[in-house]
């Protein structure tokens, strides 16, 4: 499941959601991303996060697809925020389930790897009277490298 919005999300609730009925579960990995307020050692009073309507969900389905392919995966959910955030918001979600954990795990961090690098989303931290672009793909992109490999 995907979803790209502008309003917050409750994590217990999505993860209850998710694994409600399925008793075939029996483990769940879960991230949560969060705005700092600090940033290459600038203070960050916000950032926002656009993304490309359409391009973006399709990406985003695309991959968590491949690893619905590559793990046992009973559910998952990707939920990504856009628009203006402060300090201390939520940005994104991520929920993987599968029977065992370590497919959970794995899937987990497949996909926020996939989601720091190749994401179709743009990120401005406002430091408070100047903005910067973030390339979040050039610190990250050898994350990547550990899934060349399929995991069955």
């Amino acid at each position: 499941m995907i979803r790209v919005q502008r309003e917050d999300f409750d994590i217990g609730a999505e993860i209850s959601a998710l694994t409600a009925g399925n008793h075939a579960i029996g483990g769940v990995a879960c991230f949560a991303g969060l705005v700092r307020d600090m940033a290459g050692g600038d203070d960050i009073s916000a950032m926002t996060l656009e993304h490309y309507p359409g391009m973006t969900e399709k990406e985003l389905a695309r991959i968590e697809a491949e690893a619905q392919a590559r793990w046992p995966l009973e559910a998952s959910l990707i939920v990504h925020r856009y628009g203006r955030l402060g300090p201390g918001e939520r940005i994104v979600l991520v929920v993987t389930a599968s029977a065992h954990r370590q497919a959970a795990f794995d899937a987990a961090m497949f996909l926020m790897d996939f989601l720091k690098t190749k994401a179709p989303f743009w990120k401005l931290e406002d430091t408070g009277g100047d903005a910067r672009w973030v390339d979040a793909r050039e610190s990250d992109e050898s994350a990547l490298e550990r899934w060349r490999k399929p995991a069955r």
